[in-house]
């Protein structure tokens, strides 16, 4: 694509070189550049694009653009200087790639807790309709049955693009996406089309990145500001922030809620570990999912699947058909009679959904021994936290390591184990090594008491010092259970 084409929607503050040039490819990785290609110098957390200018042109880049010019600048590259090259990188890929978000139906979803439920289950259900669809999510993402694996919840700018052009390519009419709050404040997003939004609702989360509670709001805010007029925002209307999210949107607005009177309301009418019968909208639903947390999921689906067309008997025929989401209070039953559930819940708001999910199936039948640890490197502030809401759930806590990273597991521990008093110290163990931990509580249990590992989820590995060995919750527990092969060391 010729530079002056591709410049369309780009505010620059100089251009130094000719503009018609073509440019075959772009990268904000110098290591990816080819001859032909645009490099896009970006300022990341860890590294400067702009230290890599020279490295980028010596494999071939044609033209760069960059908020610092080099000193010294070469008469046969073409010299973009932009105010924010993470403002400018995603108009620069959606213009490259043919704006591949217009030709398609773009739901996003955000929030702390629950955007892979959404958004999977979006991708299932308009999939069992007949239609053509893209996955963006923190699990995996797919073109229709194509798997391609996400290294992040949100790709950056240029790699989100060229997924949904293959996604265009491939004939896909809808795309589900996780929009998370880094991708939102780095504007990895910025240049897209949405049809449509969905709110969760909002806790404490990556506070090590927002610094604050309010940076961490208002970056999800941002979202529903960039919403064109004729998008439709779903928000939880049980979240006291989903008002807040849509103020100064231009989308229509719609709510959801298991409490008060919303646009879709549900309530659960009978609760098992195999799954709950509902109500949604003065209609009767069986689904293959537990906890209330999981109806207001499933409210946003119903909610989403309408607005964009579909019959609402037709939504709750499919929506009985749908599966819980890989690592998402997924079951493992022993031969024994007790039950383990593994669930990626890793904050403190998300932990006490899934623990007061098992204790409205158990009724004060059984006990649980809830197994969960802290990530390493991440927000040290919600590690106290996660262990007073594991110790007033549970009957037995058991402190671990999630993934540590380059943090010492034991330090994380310790930090967890400060939220904790007298009372909840004395029924709580500190185990390290993981695998250990899990088959401990196995053996404390009895038959009907429930096992909540937490934290990990789908991830089928532990990072330990920047190196990533296999580790998979629900292959542990299936060994300890003597219902599955030992998993590899």
């Amino acid at each position: 694509m010729n530079i002056k084409e591709l410049l369309k929607g780009i505010k620059t503050l100089q251009i130094i070189g000719s503009t018609d040039t073509d440019v075959t490819d772009i990268h904000i990785d110098s290591r990816s550049i080819r001859p032909g290609h645009m490099f896009v110098a970006m300022r990341g957390t860890q590294v400067d694009g702009h230290a890599y200018i020279e490295k980028a042109i010596a494999q071939g880049a044609v033209a760069v653009v960059c908020e610092d010019l080099p000193e010294a600048q070469r008469d046969d590259i073409t010299y973009i200087q932009v105010a924010h090259t993470d403002e400018a990188v995603g108009i620069l890929a959606t213009t490259f790639y043919g704006e591949p978000s217009r030709k398609v139906k773009l739901i996003g979803v955000t929030g702390t807790n629950g955007k892979t439920t959404i958004a999977t289950l979006l991708y299932n259900m308009f999939r069992q309709f007949g239609h053509r669809c893209g996955l963006l999510s923190t699990v995996c993402n797919y073109i229709e049955d194509e798997a391609v694996a996400a290294d992040h919840t949100t790709p950056d700018a240029i790699s989100l693009n060229r997924l949904l052009h293959r996604m265009v390519e491939a004939g896909c009419e809808y795309v589900f996406m996780e929009c998370s709050s880094h991708a939102i404040a780095q504007h990895r997003i910025g240049g897209l089309t949405f049809t449509g939004a969905i709110f969760t609702n909002l806790t404490r989360d990556h506070l090590d990145y927002h610094k604050t509670f309010e940076n961490y709001r208002d970056a999800k805010k941002a979202f529903f500001d960039m919403l064109p007029k004729g998008a439709f925002a779903i928000i939880n209307a049980d979240d006291k922030n989903g008002s807040y999210m849509v103020q100064n949107t231009k989308a229509t607005v719609k709510t959801y809620s298991t409490r008060s009177l919303a646009d879709f309301r549900g309530r659960i009418i009978e609760c098992h570990f195999e799954g709950m019968y509902l109500e949604i909208d003065q209609r009767e639903v069986g689904v293959q999912f537990i906890g209330k947390f999981n109806v207001s999921n499933l409210l946003a689906v119903y909610g989403c699947a309408v607005l964009l067309g579909k019959k609402p008997e037709d939504v709750l025929i499919v929506m009985s058909t749908l599966h819980s989401v890989s690592g998402r209070l997924q079951p493992v039953h022993s031969p024994e009679g007790v039950t383990a559930i593994v669930d990626y819940a890793h904050t403190p708001d998300a932990l006490s959904n899934v623990l007061s999910a098992i204790h409205e199936v158990l009724n004060g039948k059984g006990k649980v021994i809830t197994v969960c640890g802290a990530g390493g490197n991440r927000d040290k502030g919600k590690r106290p936290l996660m262990a007073q809401e594991a110790a007033k759930q549970s009957d037995r806590v058991i402190l671990t390591s999630d993934n540590p990273r380059f943090e010492e597991p034991d330090a994380i521990i310790e930090d967890m184990k400060a939220g904790l008093n007298a009372a909840q110290s004395k029924k709580t163990l500190c185990i390290t090594d993981r695998r250990e931990a899990i088959r401990t509580a196995a053996m404390i249990a009895q038959k009907g008491d429930v096992i909540l590992v937490a934290g990990k989820g789908h991830e089928d590995y532990q990072e330990i010092e920047g190196v990533k060995h296999h580790f998979n919750d629900r292959e542990e527990l299936e060994k300890v259970f003597g219902i599955g092969k030992a998993p590899e060391a």
